[in-house]
């Protein structure tokens, strides 16, 4: 298959790259070896340092170039890539306790010692007291010494927990490991071009759905829905629904089962997210929604009263292309309804992104090479709302409203219309 190359275009033969082994070479031994060990864990040590290299240089319009050697500054910096590898185990050990159910168990349990945690949790303890270690240590959990018992205080239950529901950031955390086993393949297309096809990343529509169940779930009836006018009531009487890029089906089906008298269909390429939307819609026993594996390039013109598209159109290969056919689907009072990454297209303007190395790093190491793995634009996620507003003028769109929304941090909402 053409997109599965494994070196891409300009090498003609694998070259598996050291990486971190070959950026830290004036580390201890020790580190060395540690590091050595968990090389694929942390490659975010890439991008994070970016942000830290920010707080060392001047914007103000243009970068400003400091020629002069400040000690303290080089120190400062050390320091703060020590902090960003102690931060990249906790957040690899976050996704551990989230994936195993450590913190769920914890949150229902008094000050326990390892082997209580580990029997609430029903795993190895030698397995659960070494990972304390690290939520001790990166301040997550607090440890009483004279007991020798662990406790997960209340304030970070209420972040790192199912319980948390939107607010679990330990469910997000899963993409850092996730991401990180996809390090060798990077490095191959960082030489050699091209990018990694979708079908290679482990877990990616769990994680991704699980996170949806977070973010747009449980906002979609109560806050998203309702940016669009009047449409909650279109929906009562019944209008055709399209959902680009649809994934499990999981917004699509929550739609399905409060508003019956409407006709629901859900585009996506991943055969495996479609198959798991339709179980999810006969388990529902749903009559009204319908899903296919489709190019999402190709929809029926001038079909549908409502299009969504959550966290889609940066992913897709040709978007400017899939805008087009969306404005094309859409009936002429019809409306698009596109939740997108949140920022600028403009890297300086993204220093106090509250998320931004994150952005970015998931761009090169998801969205933007699987984009690229299908001969793709590689729009990347942090394409932002300039270039957004720009792409949806050119597919025809004349009314463009943005939204943004308490509860997510991440998103910008488009409210989009032909008149």
């Amino acid at each position: 298959m053409a997109a599965r190359y494994y070196t891409a275009n300009k090498c003609g033969r694998s070259q598996r790259g050291g990486g971190l082994q070959i950026s830290f070479r004036k580390i201890s031994e020790s580190s060395h070896n540690f590091l050595k060990t968990y090389q694929n864990s942390f490659f975010i040590i890439y991008s994070c340092s970016i942000f830290f290299l920010g707080k060392f240089i001047n914007f103000k319009g243009v970068i400003m170039l400091d020629t002069t050697f400040n000690q303290k500054k080089a120190e400062a910096f050390a320091d703060g890539l020590i902090e960003v590898l102690n931060k990249s185990a906790v957040g690899l050990a976050i996704s551990l306790g989230h994936r195993t159910g450590l913190f769920d168990a914890m949150a229902e349990l008094p000050a326990s010692t390892s082997s209580q945690i580990a029997g609430a949790a029903n795993l190895e303890e030698r397995y659960v007291r070494e990972w304390l270690g690290t939520m001790v240590t990166g301040r997550v959990v607090n440890y009483f010494p004279e007991s020798r018992t662990y406790q997960l205080p209340a304030e970070h239950a209420g972040f790192l927990t199912r319980k948390a529901a939107a607010n679990n950031i330990a469910a997000t955390m899963q993409f850092v490991p996730l991401l990180g086993s996809m390090e060798e393949r990077t490095i191959d297309v960082f030489r050699c071009g091209g990018g990694v096809p979708y079908s290679e990343f482990p877990r990616f529509q769990e994680v991704m759905a699980e996170e949806s169940g977070q973010t747009t779930l449980p906002a979609l009836l109560d806050s998203i829905l309702p940016l669009v006018p009047g449409i909650k009531e279109k929906l009562e009487s019944g209008i055709n629904v399209l959902d680009v890029g649809c994934g499990r089906g999981k917004a699509l089906n929550l739609m399905a089962v409060n508003f019956p008298n409407s006709s629901f269909t859900g585009y996506d390429f991943s055969q495996e997210a479609i198959e798991y939307a339709r179980a999810d819609a006969s388990r529902l026993g749903l009559k009204n929604v319908q899903f296919e594996v489709r190019d999402v390039a190709l929809i029926n013109i001038g079909q549908y009263d409502l299009i969504t598209a959550f966290d889609a159109i940066h992913d897709q290969a040709r978007p400017a292309v899939v805008l087009s056919e969306i404005f094309h689907g859409l009936r002429s009072d019809g409306t698009f309804l596109m939740q997108d990454i949140a920022g600028s297209s403009h890297v300086h303007n993204n220093m106090d992104h509250p998320i931004g190395p994150w952005g970015y790093t998931i761009s090169y190491m998801h969205c933007m090479t699987v984009s690229l793995a299908l001969g793709g634009d590689g729009l990347g996620t942090m394409w932002g709302e300039e270039k957004a507003e720009e792409m949806l003028k050119q597919a025809g769109f004349t009314a463009i409203e943005r939204h943004r929304l308490p509860h997510d941090i991440q998103n910008c909402y488009y409210v989009v219309t032909k008149i």
